[in-house]
């Protein structure tokens, strides 16, 4: 295979919409899999709670034990708030949206970044606009593949993926500014100000390292190349799951077709429509080992920021698009 120069274009639908429509007249029951679970909000306090101690005693680590940690626990502790920010803000923790958004401000506390209520509002349009070039912000940017396709530029992206997945959306389409992205930036820069000028700035950036490594060379990092990566080539899929252990630290985040296919079904429920529809799941293509993948994008020649389908060439110049949400659509169902 000769190493991509383009990405891999698409003249079809994404999947996702035939597959609901299909699994839901064939299998009525999963509609009662939809709705929110109460339980989220408990899980996520306990690890809010444990990063919260560690951040605490950060400033008394030695150098060796504050790099360890950070990278061990404090970033597999801060990857699974990443994925369980996104189960809130598909408004599947409490029943009213106000509540879903204050407890994805809260959680945000550890990840130090005001990302929460931005990243709710663009991840909306991954949803609804797939592979669209220019509005999804999940893409690589043109520029990002022309750089950054060869093994050092692969390196460097995945060294600071972090920092593009958190800068990316921004150079990709604007969205008006709520007091809901104000109240979150100002609830990030009060809490951490307060604590380091009572405590020590250095439990900041215990968190902020932790961050840092959850998105960068960490075996969980490499669900971000899992989700929409096309490591084997053209296919129809564009879309896939990983059905590993790390699923249990991660509020099963690898569940992604399936997540695809029904935004509004809590993580405690996914992994049953599979088992209620396995004829849709069994066939597709999965992924094995979230921290393969990111040994196989630095190695593969194949793999790099242009393996990824796009389709609606030049759509980021319509004007007639749906209006980027920010409170009515971050649980879509088709």
């Amino acid at each position: 295979m000769t190493p991509r120069k383009d990405f891999m274009w698409s003249q079809q639908e994404y999947m996702h919409v035939a597959r609901n429509r299909e699994m839901l007249r064939k299998y009525p029951e999963i509609k009662k899999l939809m709705g929110y679970d109460t339980t989220t909000k408990y899980y996520c306090i306990v690890i809010v709670l444990i990063q919260a101690i560690i951040g605490y005693y950060a400033p008394y680590m030695s150098w060796p034990v504050f790099l360890i940690t950070a990278y061990v626990v404090g970033a597999t502790i801060n990857s699974a708030l990443f994925l369980a920010t996104h189960e809130v803000t598909h408004y599947l923790a409490f029943k009213k949206r106000w509540h879903n958004d204050a407890f994805a401000i809260l959680i945000n506390f550890p990840i130090v970044v005001p990302f929460a209520m931005m990243f709710k509002t663009y991840h909306a349009d991954h949803h609804r606009y797939l592979g669209w070039d220019g509005i999804d912000p999940d893409l690589p940017a043109d520029f990002e593949a022309k750089l950054l396709s060869n093994f050092p530029g692969k390196l460097f992206y995945m060294t600071f993926q972090i920092l593009f997945y958190t800068c990316r959306p921004m150079m990709v389409r604007f969205i008006d500014f709520k007091m809901i992205h104000a109240i979150n930036y100002a609830a990030m820069l009060s809490v951490h100000g307060w604590i380091a000028y009572h405590h020590s700035y250095w439990s900041t950036a215990y968190w902020i390292a932790s961050g840092f490594f959850a998105g960068s060379l960490h075996p969980l990092a490499g669900h971000f190349l899992a989700e929409h990566y096309m490591f084997d080539g053209e296919s129809e899929q564009e879309t896939f799951s990983y059905y590993g252990i790390l699923n249990k630290v991660t509020f099963n985040g690898g569940y992604h077709v399936e997540h695809h296919d029904f935004p509004a079904i809590p993580w405690t429920k996914i992994d049953q429509v599979r088992k209620i529809a396995p004829e849709f799941y069994d066939h597709l293509k999965s992924v094995d080992s979230w921290a393969w993948l990111v040994v196989r994008f630095l190695f593969d020649p194949n793999v790099s920021s242009y393996s990824r389908v796009k389709r609606e060439r030049g759509a980021w110049a319509r004007k007639q698009l749906i209006p980027t949400a920010t409170g009515s659509g971050a649980v879509l169902n088709f």
